[in-house]
């Protein structure tokens, strides 16, 4: 394989390879990319979707350990590399390019629709904590077999045990569905017959256990409002009136007892509206928590406000981990492979744990989800304030917080996103959303930080005798006319000051979003998450007393 001659312009990393666009070849790799590139995203999309339809009650777990999963593939499969393949790199990119479509295809024998109501199963929580486990077993093995053969000369044998452990690990979650068969199959087998009858009868009783609200909800619907728009989906108009005038203590009431206190309101409202003494009004649109197309959620401020705030957090994320290896040796550090490899594993944490956080406030608390994600871009702030001062030390805490931040994000936001705008076009808003992963480093990454950091290298080169000095750097002046195959350098913490302020202020201004988003919200996740322990409306709460409105006339 021929190797191609690279520069590197001014403001970039110098592990970057910049070729020419106009020579063909490199047009093809670039096809080859964005094919590679789209054909992941399809993947993505598939695995998150399906696992937050079939889990529609733990969102925020299945989210955060699939989006923690893609974060840390890299190392996965660059530690892969290195014991099996290594040097053989175009080996490599085959296993690459063809071991997912194969996968993909052993699978099509094996995956069933699931039929059924989709109900949070008892086993759900111990399953979840397990898969935590792993991933953290996970997470801290990859670290440490990164700091080894960082400072440690190891051989390929030992580099090879490292890697079936590694696969050791990875398949330890294939043990949850074969415990669960196995489960499943002896209680099937040994279920006496009473049992399976009388649980038969249990839900037929639960189904017609308010014979008169199904009757009159019937009832009505075929005689009276059929006639006058047999367009109209009545459940969706009932629910969404429903929704308008239905006491705020119904929400306060258990799940089974709520259910029919609603069907017992929805048949009362069907009956008066019959009797023409009130009058149901459609509404144009869903609400938030139904089900939203694509034009209709653009219109919503919801929707943007929810794109800004990842736009503005993600970027300023982003930005770090592009420039974290020129970060790194503009402050001194020699191996700044090593923050590279430690920005990766929190970013992989920040996913798991994102998700496992903003569950617990949002199911437990009844809090906004997007509250978690304020809380991640405050902690991003301090972390870009760390990497702004450049102290000694400052960059491991630096990449700590910012590495976590940012990984919060693509876990609050796909479970956000399918609470406010509903599961049914829940892929479209997710690809809709990653779209503020591009726009920010191209704008943020580019050419901010490149922009700023060439300035100030070409300042320094101007006066090479006038350094800006850090705790953990000891330079020597590299000072004069710069020849064509040499690019400018810049040392410092000033390399990146300016660009690390704005970065706190980016992070400011999306915690500002992602808490007018919470305040927007917070009626939404009360109705989806039952009541909050400490709410004042319980003590308030009383059973007979109605909201002025529709059901005075009833």
């Amino acid at each position: 394989m021929q190797r191609l001659k690279s520069y590197r312009p001014s403001g970039h990393r110098p592990c970057d390879l910049y070729l020419p666009i106009s020579s063909p070849l490199n047009l093809k790799v670039c096809l080859l990319i964005g094919v590679g590139t789209n054909g992941e995203t399809y993947f993505n999309t598939i695995a998150l979707v399906s696992c937050v339809k079939n889990f529609p009650k733990s969102r925020g777990p299945v989210v955060g350990i699939l989006k923690g999963f893609t974060g840390l593939c890299g190392a996965i499969l660059t530690q892969y590399y290195a014991s099996l393949f290594a040097p053989n790199q175009a080996a490599f990119i085959f296993i690459v390019a063809v071991g997912p479509s194969m996968i993909a295809i052993a699978l099509m024998f094996i995956l069933r629709p699931v039929g059924g109501h989709k109900e949070t199963d008892p086993s759900d929580h111990s399953n979840f904590n397990f898969l935590y486990g792993v991933c953290l077993l996970l997470a801290g093995y990859l670290l440490g077999v990164m700091l080894v053969q960082d400072f440690v000369e190891i051989g390929h044998i030992v580099n090879l045990i490292f890697t079936l452990v590694l696969l050791l690990i990875l398949i330890l979650p294939l043990a949850l569905p074969l415990i669960s068969a196995c489960k499943s199959n002896y209680s099937s087998a040994d279920l006496d017959p009473t049992i399976k009858h009388s649980s038969l009868e249990e839900s037929l009783l639960v189904n017609s256990s308010n014979p008169e609200s199904n009757g009159s909800e019937q009832s009505n619907t075929g005689q009276g409002y059929q006639r006058q728009d047999s367009s109209v989906n009545w459940n969706e108009v009932l629910m969404s009136e429903i929704e308008d005038e239905k006491p705020k203590e119904i929400d306060l009431l258990p799940e089974r007892e709520r259910q029919k206190r609603i069907a017992q309101l929805q048949a009362r409202l069907l009956h008066a509206a019959a009797e023409g003494a009130v009058r149901i009004k459609r509404r144009k649109g869903p609400r938030r928590g139904e089900n939203f197309t694509l034009m209709q959620a653009i219109v919503k401020a919801d929707f943007w406000l929810m794109f800004f705030s990842l736009f503005f957090g993600a970027a300023s994320g982003l930005t770090v981990i592009d420039n974290l290896g020129q970060i790194s040796q503009s402050l001194g550090y020699q191996n700044s492979h090593i923050f590279v490899s430690m920005i990766s594993i929190w970013n992989f944490l920040g996913r798991v744990g994102g998700g496992y956080v903003s569950e617990i406030v949002a199911r437990d608390y009844a809090y906004p989800r997007p509250l978690t994600m304020a809380a991640a871009q405050v902690i991003m702030a301090i972390g870009h304030m760390l990497f702004a001062l450049g102290w000694s030390g400052a960059l491991y805490m630096g990449t700590l917080l910012v590495g976590m931040g940012y990984g919060a994000h693509w876990a609050i936001i796909p479970a956000t996103a399918s609470e406010i705008f509903g599961l049914r076009n829940f892929g479209t808003f997710y690809n809709f959303f990653i779209m503020a992963n591009p726009a920010g480093t191209l704008i943020f990454s580019g050419l901010i930080a490149g922009s700023l950091y060439d300035k100030e290298a070409e300042k320094q080169h101007r006066k090479p005798n006038q350094f800006f000095s850090s705790p953990a750097t000891d330079f020597a002046s590299s000072g004069g006319p710069l020849n064509d195959d040499k690019s400018l350098e810049c040392h410092g913490p000033s390399c990146f000051f300016l660009t690390f302020v704005i970065m706190t202020g980016v992070c400011v201004l999306a915690t500002i979003f992602s808490l007018i988003l919470v305040y927007r919200t917070r009626i939404v996740y009360r109705n989806i998450y039952g009541k909050n322990p400490n709410s004042e409306e319980r003590s308030q709460a009383s059973s007979s007393d109605l909201r002025p409105g529709v059901y005075k006339n009833i």
